[in-house]
């Protein structure tokens, strides 16, 4: 048989996944420097590509989603598919991977939020941000969703990037979010929002706080909304002093001037951010009436590093609803291995392993970003994280150490989907798809007005073939 990668024999390869992580890895694979021939198809649940490009990057921050261009070029070289609308496990199985690739790359993401495991978290008024940031970027499976917006105080538990998200988007005028292609639902949604004072709570100190300088300079710069520090809360203390970076020194020093900068009184809207407390608990009939917080303090554990701890002090104070947004973490994925502690697929510098910390590796199974690693870093940290992995397929294919499938033409995968009735979305559909909502969104002076219905996508689908 000729040998693997060459134009009679190419390396077929499946990538579960079309966020940044299964871009840069299809990227990387097709460009690959020694010039194996490979055949890229990626599967996507959704109808539409780019994972939290498009579903969870802030509405207003559109020069991060300008990335989709990279994507776009590496979209149509010869040998890349795009399989929208196919779910992996019910549509394609792992079976079906194994009988028509080589190898298979799983670039999932984390799609699920970590709990806080505290009474009244279940409480109807408390949502996991991750639910929010989807309500208002049009992702299909949170468009039914509704937020009570009737109460003047909203709680955002945490303070990283995906948490300012949260508290800016809810102080932001219907002025701001018009420029911007929120969904239109979240934008009416928003403009009624009765919500005057967004309290922000961090379990660490100021010089801890998780989000970027950049984020939280924003918050000066909203139309109707001033940032509030108390000065408990604007004080470095000393362990904090003698750990301080250059980033986190920013962070204080800009939330040391929030804090002596004066009450504008022609603003409505308070961002008050909380630092060194944690919720304990969320009180309520039937829904969220009170939180209660209490006060930490900071210590060096055993390796040195500062860590917050609950002190004897609380609080409690009305609230009518709560964000929570600790962190994400990864789902199963079916007849795949998974390390639920982690929440990510154990590997080995992305080489699926049956458990962690092993050297058992899964033959032509691979795994690339939050999957991978768990939820860090920002979308340029998918890029080498991808290439990472691939140097280690692009080895094992030298090797001779991939799975040996029984049909690997183009076509039968193809063949397959049609045969169990499964509508797969091409590129050139998604394409379709993008430029009527740009066109849209041109006509109203927004980036672009977004399809949330996966009905409208296919009846725009079918319009177009008529």
């Amino acid at each position: 048989m000729t040998s693997l990668g060459t134009i009679e024999n190419p390396i077929r390869i499946a990538i579960i996944g079309s966020g940044p992580s299964g871009f840069y890895a299809a990227d990387a694979l097709l460009k690959n420097k020694q010039d194996l021939v490979v055949e890229v198809d990626m599967f996507e649940r959704l109808l539409t590509p780019f994972g939290l490009v498009r579903g969870g990057v802030a509405p207003d921050h559109q020069k991060i989603k300008n990335v989709t261009r990279v994507y776009d070029r590496t979209a149509v070289h010869d040998n890349f598919r795009f399989f929208g609308n196919v779910e992996f496990g019910t549509d394609i199985t792992h079976t079906d991977i194994e009988d028509h690739y080589h190898q298979v790359i799983y670039t999932v993401g984390a799609q699920a939020d970590k709990q806080l495991g505290i009474p009244g978290e279940d409480l109807a008024g408390s949502h996991a941000a991750t639910e929010f940031v989807a309500w208002y970027n049009g992702h299909p499976d949170y468009h039914d969703l509704t937020f009570d917006l009737s109460h003047e105080t909203a709680i955002v538990i945490g303070n990283g990037n995906v948490a300012m998200d949260v508290a800016r988007i809810l102080a932001s005028r219907r002025e701001e979010l018009g420029k911007t292609d929120i969904a239109d639902y979240a934008l009416e949604a928003l403009s009624h929002s009765k919500v005057r004072r967004i309290v922000m709570l961090g379990r660490r100190g100021i010089a801890q706080a998780a989000f970027t300088n950049p984020q939280l300079k924003e918050f000066g710069e909203l139309e109707d909304a001033q940032v509030v520090v108390s000065e408990r809360d604007a004080i470095l203390d000393e362990l904090s002093r003698n750990y301080l970076n250059k980033a986190a020194e920013k962070n204080v020093n800009m939330l040391q001037q929030y804090c002596q900068s004066e009450r504008d009184p022609n603003k409505t809207i308070e961002i008050v951010m909380r630092f060194l407390v944690s919720p304990v608990k969320f009180d309520g009939g039937d829904k969220v009436e009170k939180v209660e917080i209490v006060f930490n303090e900071l210590y060096l554990n055993e390796h040195g590093m500062l860590r917050p701890r609950a002190t004897e002090q609380f609080e409690i104070f009305d609230a009518g609803i709560v964000f929570r947004s600790i962190g994400y973490r990864g789902v199963p994925l079916p007849d795949v291995p998974f390390y639920e502690e982690l929440g990510i697929i154990p590997n080995n510098e992305g080489r699926v392993t049956e458990t962690m910390n092993s050297d058992d590796y899964v033959v032509g199974e691979y795994v690339a970003g939050w999957i991978k690693r768990g939820p860090s870093g920002i979308i340029g940290t998918n890029k080498p994280d991808s290439v990472e992995t691939v140097k280690h397929m692009l080895a094992d294919v030298v090797n001779k150490k991939t799975l040996t499938p029984s049909n690997t033409s183009r076509e039968s995968v193809e063949n397959l989907l049609k045969e169990r009735g499964v509508r797969f979305i091409r590129y050139a559909d998604w394409q379709k798809i993008d430029q009527a909502e740009v066109s849209a969104g041109e006509k109203a002076g927004r980036p672009r007005i977004k399809i949330t219905e996966p009905s409208d996508m296919f009846k725009l689908l079918d319009e177009a073939t008529l």
